[in-house]
């Protein structure tokens, strides 16, 4: 998703995060749109085409350019129903892994957020990626540039997840802390769709119900890794406790002999 919407990191940037207005946007493009482009809409300067402004639908006298820090703009892909129920692929762990053993980091709730709030649950496929560390590893020397030749590479996709059965109570919950949080703030009813008060970002229930929703989205994708005839992983791994003892560093060759890159 990072590629192809401009998505914040918060290792680099103060607008990253779990509410980040891509977020919002994958949030809309998993369902029935169209949306406009609020509350993230770019100033009106950067709602018009222009050579310095090419961002915006010149054909549309709509305002359908967003913002993801108050100062850039970007059409919002989600303003447009052909767009509705659109596909992701989605890298969970953040960044570039790769483990000699070929274990995972543990994934990142935004994940979470696609499944529980869309408009309707979306079809997941978990999808297991081989070689590419490869192609292109992490401590490759010059040309680094230059992909590796010659290499083995697979793409094992396992079946698409039956909704209700694995996401249904996942959702049904979510549908349940929203309706508490409208009871304590009636004013949550109205946050635009996709958008999330400190109520519903923060509330313990809420941040618990992300945690169990990734690690059902991490353990599907370890049932298509176990069909590759890999080892179990210890269970410790899909943990952020146990990526807290990297410490600071956050790019290079780890202490666990994998390789690391936040970009």
């Amino acid at each position: 998703m990072g590629q192809v919407l401009p998505t914040h990191r918060s290792a680099h940037s103060q607008y990253g995060g779990l509410a980040q207005p891509v977020v919002t946007q994958a949030i809309r493009l998993l369902s029935k749109g169209p949306f406009p482009a609020d509350p993230h809409l770019a100033v009106p300067e950067r709602q018009s085409w222009s050579l310095q402004n090419v961002c915006v639908d010149p054909f549309s006298d709509l305002p359908t350019a967003y913002t993801t820090d108050g100062h850039d703009s970007h059409l919002s892909p989600s303003s447009y129903a052909c767009n509705s129920y659109s596909w992701f692929h989605i890298f969970p762990e953040g960044k570039i892994h790769q483990a000699p053993n070929k274990t995972m980091r543990y994934f990142k709730w935004g994940v979470a957020r696609l499944i529980l709030e869309a408009s309707e649950c979306p079809d997941v496929v978990p999808i297991w990626l081989e070689g590419f560390d490869q192609v292109m590893h992490e401590s490759r020397e010059f040309p680094r540039f230059l992909p590796r030749v010659g290499k083995e590479v697979s793409v094992t996709f396992g079946q698409k997840v039956d909704r209700e059965a694995v996401f249904g109570e996942y959702r049904r919950r979510w549908q349940k802390i929203k309706a508490k949080a409208e009871r304590i703030a009636p004013e949550t009813r109205d946050l635009p769709f996709g958008v999330l008060n400190d109520q519903l970002l923060y509330d313990p229930e809420a941040v618990e119900l992300r945690k169990e929703v990734t690690k059902q989205v991490r353990d599907l994708v370890l049932d298509v890794r176990r069909t590759r005839g890999l080892s179990d992983e210890d269970p410790k791994e899909g943990l952020v406790e146990t990526w807290i003892q990297e410490g600071p560093k956050r790019e290079g060759k780890m202490d666990d002999d994998s390789w690391v890159r936040d970009i």
